[in-house]
């Protein structure tokens, strides 16, 4: 398949890669393009913005979680139809797992065969920025540095210095971007805001970013750029490929709403593909669970935020707690079903009590089912991601272990860990989860 394509990379975090991806997909939309957005790695939140701009899901490209093997797949997947698709990447552009370059921002390049434009943030410094660009476009031959944008210019003499000291690198420089406090994405204690949360400010936000890249950027060399990707081969990631249809039309419910935000898109296409019919529920505001629902999906997201207002919705909670179908729930989901979370009632489904911490956990996890659940089966080994600022205490037996680390809570009926899967990379997971939500009797 033949799918214009850039990857948005850069030296380090904080350059100005989201900044950068999500203009650009608002402004190649605002030309009547249809744009496919991805972001490498499991950050939830950057795509969520670039669903915003893009007007269609955005996506994630993971070696890790789903498997180097199913990037491309999974990129044709999300980008059929599309004119052009941006792809932002995560860190700087070879940092990877550990101290490879595994799941890197290159390693995704490489696997998609795209040009990267690399995003500089050219504050305090003039001439250097060439010799910074001559590294990055030498460093690693197979990939292919297409191009840059400047960020946070101060002024044109500042552009004409960085420009003129550029021309040596032989890269050309596709825009620079000016100091601009208007288009500054508000944070908190593990990144940006998720957008969901702040509703017509976050679509303010993403059309003024779309202005700045245009008013900033070369959009048509950045075209032209992205024109010269190769085809890839196919095929394309199919979830009907992966799963087998239940009969019935199991509903399973699947929270949402401004606490729980974070979801893969293939999630609930590999739901829908395995025969459940998606139902979203909001515990911040709903008082009862969807009708007939007969499995619950509690992703990830921000309860500690929300706790308040979760604990005072008494009748969600008690739905809940006397749910009897199959649960999986994820970080937030965790905490959630937990018995409280900082000093608040929550769903009580799972012994123990979350608190806020000031340390991050963060990485990567190889991680070995030691509980049967509805998920899990003894040895078998999951990858997954944690990112989380929270603790639980409990006494339970865990639901995973790795080389230095155990994790979670499983039962017969209750799937629930810090750790985050993408079920692209373990289908068997939403096959089970829609499996288990039925009768034994009409399962295949």
């Amino acid at each position: 398949m033949v799918i214009p394509r850039l990857v948005v990379a850069a030296p380090a975090s904080g350059s100005g890669k989201t900044t950068v991806a999500t203009g650009l997909i608002a402004a190649l939309r605002a030309r009547g393009l249809a744009v496919s957005p991805h972001k490498v790695g499991p950050d939830y939140i950057d795509p969520g913005y670039h669903a915003l701009a893009a007007g269609r899901p955005g996506r994630n490209l993971d070696p890790w979680l789903a498997g180097e093997e199913r990037v491309a797949p999974l990129f044709l997947h999300g980008a059929a139809g599309c004119d052009v698709a941006v792809v932002e990447g995560v860190m700087g552009l070879f940092d990877g797992r550990g101290d490879t370059g595994f799941a890197s921002t290159a390693h995704v390049a490489h696997l998609l065969a795209a040009p990267v434009v690399l995003v500089v943030d050219a504050a305090r410094q003039s001439r250097s920025v060439a010799a910074l660009v001559h590294g990055f476009a030498t460093f690693e031959p197979g990939v292919r540095i297409g191009g840059v944008i400047l960020n946070r210019v101060g002024s044109e003499r500042h552009e004409e210095l960085c420009r003129g000291a550029l021309e040596a690198t032989g890269v050309p420089v596709l825009g620079a971007i000016r100091r601009d406090d208007a288009v500054v994405t508000p944070s908190r204690h593990l990144g940006l805001i998720p957008a969901a949360e702040r509703g017509a400010e976050a679509v303010r936000a993403v059309e003024r970013l779309g202005a700045l890249v245009e008013r900033s950027c070369d959009l048509d060399a950045v075209l032209r750029l992205a024109a010269t990707a190769p085809p890839l081969p196919g095929p394309a990631w199919d979830p009907s490929d992966q799963v087998a249809p239940v009969e019935g039309g199991p509903v399973v419910a699947v929270a949402g709403g401004a606490a729980f935000t974070f979801s893969y898109a293939e999630h609930v296409e590999l739901l829908r593909a395995a025969g459940a019919d998606v139902a979203v529920f909001d515990p911040l505001r709903d008082e009862a669970l969807p009708d007939g629902a007969a499995a619950l999906v509690v992703g990830g997201g921000f309860p500690e935020v929300h706790a308040a207002e979760l604990a005072a919705n008494a009748p969600m909670l008690a739905e809940v707690a006397a749910f009897p179908g199959p649960i999986a729930a994820e970080c937030a989901g965790l905490l959630y079903l937990c018995e409280e979370l900082d000093g608040r009632a929550m769903c009580g489904r799972v012994p123990g009590r979350a608190r806020m911490t000031s340390r991050l956990t963060l990485g990567y996890r190889e991680a070995v089912a030691v509980a049967e659940s509805p998920l899990t089966r003894p040895g078998e080994r999951f990858r997954g991601h944690e990112f989380h600022r929270t603790a639980l205490d409990t006494e339970a037996g865990p639901l995973f272990r790795w080389r230095d680390g155990r994790d979670g809570y499983g039962d017969a009926r209750i799937t629930a860990s810090y750790l985050h899967l993408h079920w692209a990379g373990s289908p068997e997971a939403a096959q089970r989860l829609v499996s288990s939500s039925r009768s034994p009797s009409v399962l295949r």
